[in-house]
């Protein structure tokens, strides 16, 4: 892929993720954040997973030099092909935000935000020059591994816009998900609030320690999600009927009260729960030290997943017409 040029706009956890990778796959990249030690804080997050980034995979082209910050929004977006916007999870503040980038891109600029919450057509209400360049690409932390990005376009966007977005982020060696529709949240963020509203409650009603729920998790469906997801999983829990045994099976429990999907207050004995738990977990272990251990966690994941297939339904398709790649 030719090397392009790409714009962050805030360079919190995300967006220095999201210039990890970008530098990673050998592209220019042009940062802007208000904050005063923010190229500081990126430099030092780029040397501390440099050698992660080699592990898991870097371009010819890939070099720290590739980043400059600048002083301005306009410096920043003016001559950006994609603009990944990530400042705070405002309303008022991301639309300020995304108009003023409206305003100084190229038409042709990509304009990208990494909202985990708000749906594009409420974003691209104020850019009035091009809003149908306007797009939801929504990563999952460390967007330097997670090879998730959410695609969803709004109301006003092109649908050329979202050809182009889906192309750019799959030469990222990203798995692009381009989302049928738009919803508050997305997809993985909705799923991932249901558990954590479930997990909350376990904790608050002292039924488990967070330890414990984190290895009701990692030791059991967590597993299976990690290559199925949920909807598969539960198919092959029907045995050779699938699914449909499955609903026959275990559907009436649906009507039984075991979730709670409204979240408990979050009082300050609830927060004290949580907080004492997560940190009696890590123990004396720093914080840097456990992203790493989480980092080489996923790449072996990532190289298990490629090998069995990431998409399952492929290799489904394959062994039901007996074509002799089936183990790759």
């Amino acid at each position: 892929m030719s090397q392009r040029t790409m714009a962050v706009i805030g360079t919190g956890v995300i967006g220095n993720g999201w210039i990890a990778r970008f530098i990673a796959n050998g592209h220019r990249v042009l940062a802007y954040d208000p904050a005063p030690e923010a190229e500081a804080n990126t430099r030092r997050m780029l040397d501390d997973s440099w050698s992660t980034l080699i592990q898991y995979g870097i371009d010819e082209n890939a070099a720290k030099d590739n980043l400059t910050f600048v002083q301005t929004l306009e410096d920043a977006v003016a001559h950006a092909d994609l603009i990944q916007e990530n400042v705070p999870e405002r309303e008022k503040l991301k639309k300020q935000v995304l108009a003023s980038i409206d305003h100084y891109a190229k038409p042709d600029a990509i304009i990208a935000s990494s909202t985990s919450g708000y749906m594009p057509s409420v974003l691209q209400e104020a850019c009035v020059k091009h809003p149908e360049r306007v797009i939801v690409a929504h990563p999952f932390n460390p967007v330097y591994l997670i090879p998730l990005v959410e695609i969803a376009g709004g109301k006003q966007t092109a649908t050329e816009t979202i050809n182009k977005a889906q192309q750019i982020y799959d030469q990222l060696n990203m798995k692009p998900l381009v989302m049928s529709g738009e919803i508050d949240g997305h997809i993985g963020d909705r799923l991932m609030e249901a558990l954590w509203r479930e997990a909350l409650h376990i904790v608050n009603d002292g039924v488990a320690t967070t330890e414990e729920v984190d290895k009701a998790i990692v030791y059991g469906p967590g597993l299976r999600w990690a290559l199925m997801g949920p909807f598969l999983t539960l198919h092959l829990a029907g045995g050779n009927e699938g699914m449909k045994h499955m609903l026959e099976q275990f559907g009436p429990a649906l009507k039984l009260p075991w979730t709670r999907l409204i979240a408990p207050e979050l009082t300050e004995d609830l927060k004290k729960k949580v907080i004492d738990g997560t940190s009696a977990q890590c123990g004396e272990i720093p914080i840097a030290d456990m992203e790493h251990r989480r980092d080489r966690f996923l790449i072996k994941l990532m190289d298990l997943l490629e090998e069995e297939g990431f998409w399952p339904s492929e290799r489904v398709l394959a062994y039901e017409r007996n074509i002799d790649t089936v183990d790759r």
